[in-house]
């Protein structure tokens, strides 16, 4: 029975998070929650080049914020500075080269994003599916690297910053956020699920789920829209920290019987490993 069940709350999700699941959730959405204008306010996207990222920018850009867009790849992340400009009229768009799987590479940065600019909301939207291990040149897994040491390193180089602004905001990972929300009560964190949505992402790392959904697939602005939802609107920021969302709702971090609970010595393990782990990365003096 409970093999059943798993499988009734699989296909289940699966259709919640495609294309027609998004439709019906919005049915219910209020407009004026996103109908916002957020000039002044800064926010950061990493992964920012292409997908739910971009699109996430784009939106922010429209809504008059300014956009730091961290990316990877120079030429891509040129590229997509330039259609958002186009295309929203906003000036104020920035670009930053970090790769978010290089731990020195996001110490430095940070440090040197604090002593030039503001941040109201961080939007950890970098992470990479590498099928087959692949190591850093720092010899990490570059899924781990990328992931969650990444998005670690950068939210706690940015918190600093981020405790001196006005309704400041996180999108991480769900046991990053959890714990963080517990530690930060002057930050708002959340974590979103962007259902399955056509991205570069999804095409090059998942062929064949691709090739079975892409008629059912979300746009990647659908995909964005929660996340938009979480950075800019004044509803979400009235529900408690450390939620974790799809299509503007919050929702359980486990399904049913899928037995994914961790207890709560492990979780403050991991944060305990993860800053020690972190610490090896940074700089003890500038330069180094």
């Amino acid at each position: 029975m409970s093999w059943y069940r798993n499988t009734v709350w699989f296909v289940k999700g699966l259709r919640e998070y495609t294309r027609g699941g998004y439709e019906s959730a919005s049915k219910h959405f209020n407009p004026a929650d996103v109908e916002v204008d957020v000039a002044g306010r800064s926010f950061l996207v990493t992964g920012a080049n292409s997908g739910i990222g971009k699109a996430t920018a784009k939106e922010i850009a429209r809504r008059g914020g300014t956009v730091h867009l961290v990316c990877r790849n120079k030429e891509r992340a040129e590229v997509a500075k330039e259609e958002i400009v186009t295309e929203t009229g906003n000036q104020n768009i920035f670009l930053h080269i970090v790769d978010i799987s290089n731990p020195k590479e996001i110490w430095k940065f940070a440090e040197k994003f604090q002593n030039e600019h503001k941040l109201n909301v961080l939007i950890n939207n970098a992470g990479c599916m590498v099928n087959s291990r692949e190591l850093t040149e720092d010899g990490l897994e570059k899924n781990f690297a990328t992931n969650t040491l990444g998005t670690y390193i950068m939210t706690t180089a940015l918190v600093p910053l981020l405790e001196k602004a006005a309704d400041a905001r996180v999108r991480q990972q769900v046991v990053l956020t959890e714990q963080w929300a517990k530690a930060h009560r002057n930050i708002h964190f959340s974590v979103m699920h962007p259902g399955w949505a056509d991205t570069p992402a999804v095409r090059s790392s998942m062929p064949d789920f691709y090739e079975r959904m892409k008629n059912s697939l979300r746009t990647e602005a659908q995909g964005a829209d929660t996340v938009l939802w979480l950075a800019v609107s004044a509803e979400a920021a009235r529900l408690p920290s450390g939620l974790f969302f799809q299509d503007r709702q919050p929702v359980p971090t486990h399904l049913p019987l899928a037995y994914t609970h961790s207890p709560p010595e492990d979780e403050e393990k991991l944060m305990e490993l993860l800053e020690e782990f972190s610490q090896k990365f940074k700089s003890v003096s500038p330069g180094t």
